[in-house]
């Protein structure tokens, strides 16, 4: 028997491609967690809003409902999908990531295959929330004049307008909740418990240094002049800050039961 053919056949080590897409799928295991859980909790809020939308509508004088439909314009129901994927970004960073440490899986390979989740979770919920929007125009806000997915905070937007606004918001709640999760691995809950303190702090004083410079009127300004797409343009820095501030900090992070 030969040397060569005694030897163990060598198996390449899969593509950095492949193994970005190996965390994606591990991200996305648990399909009831990330998808069909929220979807059956939002097609609840919406079904409860219709049913308030209903009553208003039957209780009030025919001359009356359009302006009394008008308040629902205020909804913040929906905003309900993006508070929970701040969860899924918590949850997905603290349940995979010992996991996939355990088969040998690099950190930068795991902020990749997590950030490209995150981005593929976003531009789905982002379509459907938009073709909701969409039907909720084309409806009438659902035969009643409500609004739920065409709330007074997309400002009127067209298609892609709230298809953009929807994306970078998702973006934004994944990454402060991945963020969040970094700190709880690195630092557990000191490190939440500081960042907490240090942002409440940072808010604190920016509103004082606002109220004390009589500044209120420019930053009233400065959203009216932005609007809605040009404000959720900006928000795609804290996202980008919290995104890199997480992966720093997850570099050193040491998973513990």
């Amino acid at each position: 028997m030969s040397i060569a053919s005694s030897s163990p056949a060598l198996v390449p080590a899969p593509a950095a491609r492949d193994r970005v897409w190996r965390i994606v799928r591990l991200n996305l295991v648990n399909k009831w967690t990330v998808i069909w859980i929220p979807a059956m909790i939002m097609f609840f809020i919406w079904l409860v809003n219709w049913l308030i939308w209903w009553i208003i509508w039957g209780a009030t004088a025919p001359a009356d409902r359009a302006d009394a439909m008008d308040g629902t314009q205020w909804s913040g129901g929906a905003f309900y999908v993006f508070v929970y994927m701040l969860i899924v970004g918590i949850q997905m960073i603290s349940a995979t990531f010992p996991f996939a440490l355990g088969y040998s899986v690099t950190r930068r390979d795991f902020a990749l295959g997590s950030g490209l989740t995150f981005v593929l979770l976003g531009a789905g919920w982002a379509l459907g929330f938009t073709v909701l929007s969409a039907i909720e125009e084309w409806t009438n806000g659902w035969g009643l004049g409500g609004h739920l997915f065409t709330s007074v905070y997309f400002g009127g937007e067209t298609f892609f307008g709230r298809l953009f606004i929807v994306f970078v918001g998702m973006l934004f709640f994944f990454a402060v909740g991945a963020f969040s999760a970094s700190l709880f691995m690195r630092w557990r809950m000191n490190g939440i418990l500081v960042a907490g303190a240090v942002l409440a702090l940072l808010i604190v004083g920016a509103i004082a240094l606002i109220t004390y410079t009589q500044s209120w009127p420019a930053v009233g300004d400065w959203f009216a002049a932005n609007g809605p797409l040009g404000v959720t343009a900006w928000l795609l820095l804290p996202t980008a800050l919290a995104a890199v501030a997480g992966y720093a900090v997850l570099k050193r992070a040491t998973p513990r039961s």
